[in-house]
């Protein structure tokens, strides 16, 4: 890389004689004194001041971007200045792929890091910033899994940035810096008993949901989505290949969280009273976009819909019926108005955990219930759950005890 550092408070003159000599320049005690200038990657020429007295520190400026350039870690200083609010900001704008998730980035982004790093050039994140941003997040008294949402948001602006050579490395992969902690909360999964009091306390036209999320184990927006063309009755078997979500406020058809089809047992209790509900309540066809509002549309015969047709839609679902039919069976104290209060322990997601905590506790292997559940990985399976297989130790401790237990003679 070609560079050179100029003296703007001298130039060199020759004289009559051939001589040369330095003079004054008109900027002379003016100003920063000294300019470093280098032709960076993309040819533009680049250059940075220093004042009277830092001619050292200018060819060593010079030299590590020399150096720099060489290995491939060129930062453009320009660039480096650039905020994380800013940068952040643009590149949301110029993400494709599902609306829905974009604004919830922009919304956690905004509400979360951006007053905390928001202001903070790119350029001076170093692992002692991210550090600091994780304990606050952790102070706020948010959940830990949100402040791992907020985090892994803040790392995947970061390495965009590195990406786009804003950035020469992601201050949050750093060894030193360790994610929100989780907390100790542990998933308590319902017993039988309120599984089957809250079913009752059910309408009839909902009533069956809870049969399905009990006993396959499939998520809110799944069982929303549940189309007569996935059930197999012969075979005992559920296709989970969709679910209803909403799109920045508009209802659609997507795949299952994290794009992960899958298929799921049918147990008999299961397939009688999604039988005897398709008798009662026949299949309505339902045209929504596929993924987001402007999607191709696509249309389902679904198992559950609203008393005038048309989907059932989530709030509406969780306001007027489950939290109800929860107050109903005494899981939450019964409001005196509409208005329930928060019952986030005990949204239809409940009967997810209970569906796994039976499997398990019938010794189904803790792969088998990350399929049926559709994790991603069964390492997440075997986080929230493992607490749930007390019979382990049990067997550790019958197993160890019959080989050092001294053996009958006798026998």
């Amino acid at each position: 890389m070609a560079g050179s550092i100029q003296d703007r408070w001298f130039k060199t003159e020759t004289d009559a004689d051939g001589k040369k000599h330095k003079v004054k320049t008109a900027r002379y005690g003016t100003g920063m004194r000294y300019r470093a200038r280098y032709f960076a990657p993309d040819g533009k020429r680049k250059s940075k001041s220093f004042a009277d007295g830092q001619k050292r520190l200018a060819e060593q400026w010079l030299a590590k971007m020399a150096a720099d350039v060489a290995r491939g870690d060129y930062i453009d200083p320009n660039a480096s200045r650039t905020s994380f609010q800013e940068f952040a900001e643009g590149w949301l704008a110029s993400q494709s792929g599902d609306p829905n998730t974009r604004a919830s980035m922009q919304s956690q982004l905004s509400l979360h890091a951006f007053p905390r790093i928001g202001s903070r050039s790119l350029g001076s994140f170093q692992p002692s910033h991210i550090r600091e941003f994780v304990t606050q997040l952790e102070e706020s008294g948010m959940s830990g899994a949100y402040a791992r949402v907020i985090f892994s948001n803040v790392r995947a602006v970061l390495s965009a940035a590195v990406e786009d050579g804003y950035l020469r490395r992601n201050p949050c992969n750093s060894r030193t810096v360790t994610l929100p902690e989780m907390g100790t909360r542990r998933v308590v999964p319902w017993q039988p008993e309120r599984v089957f009091a809250v079913r009752d306390a059910m309408v009839e036209r909902f009533r069956t949901m809870v049969d399905v999320g009990a006993g396959c184990g499939l998520r809110q927006g799944e069982i929303l989505g549940l189309s007569v063309d996935e059930l197999d009755f012969e075979t005992g078997t559920l296709h989970v290949v969709q679910q209803l979500k909403l799109s920045l406020s508009k209802a659609v058809f997507a795949p299952p969280k994290g794009g992960k089809l899958r298929d799921v047992p049918l147990p008999d209790p299961v397939v009688e009273a999604l039988q005897e509900h398709i008798k009662r309540f026949p299949p309505v066809e339902v045209t929504l976009p596929w993924m987001r509002a402007a999607g191709q549309p696509v249309t389902k015969r679904l198992i559950f819909s609203g008393p005038n047709g048309g989907h059932v839609w989530r709030t509406s679902l969780n306001e007027d019926h489950w939290k109800p039919s929860l107050a109903k069976a005494g899981v939450i104290p019964r409001a005196k108005s509409r208005e329930h209060a928060a019952a986030r322990e005990h949204g239809m997601h409940a009967l997810r955990h209970f569906y796994a905590s039976v499997l398990l506790d019938a010794g189904e292997s803790i792969k088998a219930v990350s399929e049926y559940l559709g994790h991603s990985d069964p390492g997440l399976t075997l986080k929230v759950y493992a607490h749930l297989m007390p019979s382990s130790q049990d067997r550790a401790r019958n197993a160890i005890g019959r080989v050092l237990r001294p053996q009958d003679p006798g026998h």
